[in-house]
């Protein structure tokens, strides 16, 4: 069977229908992709997450390499049976946390700089060095990769392009990342450049080591042929290094592609022109993810541009702080209000989800004011089951080529 199929092109758009078929089970696209970052979708039991009708779940690699560990998941037989996650996972490379961890310590080297110099200019000025041109953020990066060390136990830890793949093919996912330089916003044109070439050539490098283990065989690893490699776009805000970089990853033997560098501070507009510049250059026998998107009104645009998968966090942030996705004109509810403290009715009529059968406004306005931990899971089941029935209304929508 085909990794992916095409099932349906829209005749309105670049939307279509589609197959993702993988050792833990089918896809059907386009899809949402709940993010379980360290292995568990947070306040969910896997037989919540079946219920809810997940499809596919992504894990990150960067976490889990600082614990539990690649080294425990391969023991355990992959993060499907560690987790009990019995549908299709996607990894990421881990690339996008470790330069995301040394931004967050260069807001603290700049924080450190404010505080101890008075002098606006001679701040500017330390500031610019930090941000010079060959190391705008991240000091200890080489075109080899990048050496942190783990928060937890300070050991030093390594991510090259061969090292996120060895770490992916030890946790197990079906769908894999390959390892990237996520550029930051607003950068500018040299620096995402350089960086659009360093992924180029690092997507070359896990294509090449895809490839040396598959042949290779190794004891251990036989599972590996069954993964899947995406490569990703960058080129930041940029759409003659976006389109650069489409053709260039659509040239590799991947088997998918995902964008990225998206979703990391532009605005709306932005990350639409973003996208909408390489659609036209997106493969159509490859499934398409987007990385960091999945707002409704996101969605139903960039379906439009040929987008099968998106990942996002927002759900199940949100329903952890109370808000939770409606299909009414206002999309979202804040449960914590007052007003909810009595109403009897359903959090949302049209969802139909064991949460909305079963539970009242006020009973969930009262799990939250009292921060009960069940309040967190009947919200981020709900607001999980809402993503699944509105991208089954996506896929009805191309379907009758209404999108």
């Amino acid at each position: 069977m085909a990794f992916f199929k095409k099932k349906y092109q829209s005749k309105k758009s670049r939307a279509r229908l589609g197959e993702i078929n993988t050792a833990h089970g089918q896809v059907k696209t386009p899809a949402f992709v709940p993010v379980a970052t360290k292995g568990t979708l947070k306040t969910l039991t896997p037989k919540q997450i079946k219920e809810i009708g997940v499809q596919l779940s992504f894990v990150n690699t960067y976490h889990l390499v600082v614990s539990p560990g690649v080294d425990v998941i391969e023991k355990a037989g992959g993060i499907h049976k560690m987790a009990d996650f019995n549908w299709p996972l996607m990894s990421d490379s881990g690339g996008f946390q470790v330069f995301s961890l040394a931004r967050q310590n260069f807001k603290s080297q700049i924080t450190n700089i404010k505080k101890n110099l008075n002098n606006k200019n001679q701040d500017n000025q330390r500031r610019a060095d930090i941000r010079g041109e060959e190391s705008p953020l991240v000091k200890k990066i080489s075109e080899d990769g990048v050496k942190f060390r783990s928060l937890y136990d300070g050991r030093l830890i390594e991510f090259t392009p061969e090292k996120s793949m060895e770490y992916q093919m030890k946790i197990g996912a079906d769908l894999n990342m390959a390892f990237d330089e996520c550029t930051y916003y607003p950068a500018t044109y040299e620096y995402t450049e350089k960086a659009m070439e360093r992924t180029h050539n690092w997507l070359v490098r896990c294509v090449n080591y895809k490839r040396a283990q598959a042949i290779g065989k190794k004891q251990g690893y036989s599972f590996f042929n069954k993964q899947y490699l995406y490569g990703i776009i960058q080129g930041g805000t940029y759409t003659d290094l976006r389109k650069k970089s489409a053709e260039f990853v659509a040239s590799q033997p991947v088997d998918g592609v995902a964008i990225g560098g998206v979703s990391v501070g532009e605005t709306k507009k932005e990350m639409r022109k973003q996208v909408g510049a390489v659609a036209g250059l997106l493969p159509d026998d490859r499934p398409v993810h987007l990385l960091g998107v999945g707002q409704f009104d996101d969605i139903i645009d960039l379906v439009k541009c040929g987008i099968d998968t998106f990942d996002c966090v927002e759900p199940t942030r949100l329903a952890r702080m109370g808000i939770l996705l409606s299909f009414s004109d206002s999309n979202k509810i804040d449960i914590n209000k007052g007003i909810y403290k009595n109403n009897l009715e359903v959090v949302d009529k049209s969802c139909g989800c064991w949460v909305c059968q079963t539970f009242t406004k006020a009973y969930l306005h009262h799990l939250f004011k009292q921060k009960e931990i069940l309040g967190y899971t009947l919200a981020t089941y709900h607001n999980l089951s809402v993503m699944e029935k509105f991208m089954g209304h996506i896929r009805e929508m191309i379907g009758k080529d209404l999108i």
